[in-house]
C-alpha cells in the first residue's frame, strides 16, 4: 500500500504581492539591508582598531623583552664554568 502525502504550498497563500504593496515590501527590504550592511562596517571598523591596539602592544612588549634579554645577557657572566668530573666520576 502506498500512502499519499499531503501537497506542499510554496510561497505567500494569498499569491505574489502586487503594485504599492510589492513596491513597499522591497523598499522596505533594501533599507533593512543597507541598515544591516552598515552595522556590519560599523563591527569591521572596531574589529580593525581592536586589531591594531593589538599589534601596537605586541610590538611594545617584543621591545621590551628584547631590552630584558640584552639587560640580563650584560649581567650574567659571559663564560660559564664547566663542570669537571671528580675521581669517581659524580658531576658537580
Amino acid at each position: 500500500m502506498c500512502e499519499v502525502m499531503p501537497t506542499i504550498n510554496e510561497g505567500d497563500p494569498l499569491g505574489p504581492p502586487h503594485g504599492a504593496d510589492a513596491d513597499a515590501n522591497f523598499e522596505q527590504l533594501m533599507v533593512n539591508m543597507l541598515d544591516e550592511r552598515e552595522k556590519l562596517l560599523e563591527s569591521l571598523r572596531e574589529s580593525q582598531e581592536t586589531l591594531a591596539a593589538t599589534q601596537s602592544r605586541l610590538q611594545e612588549a617584543l621591545h621590551e623583552r628584547d631590552q630584558l634579554q640584552r639587560h640580563l645577557n650584560s649581567a650574567l657572566p659571559q663564560e660559564r664554568v664547566q663542570h669537571q668530573p671528580f675521581g669517581d666520576g659524580v658531576m658537580v
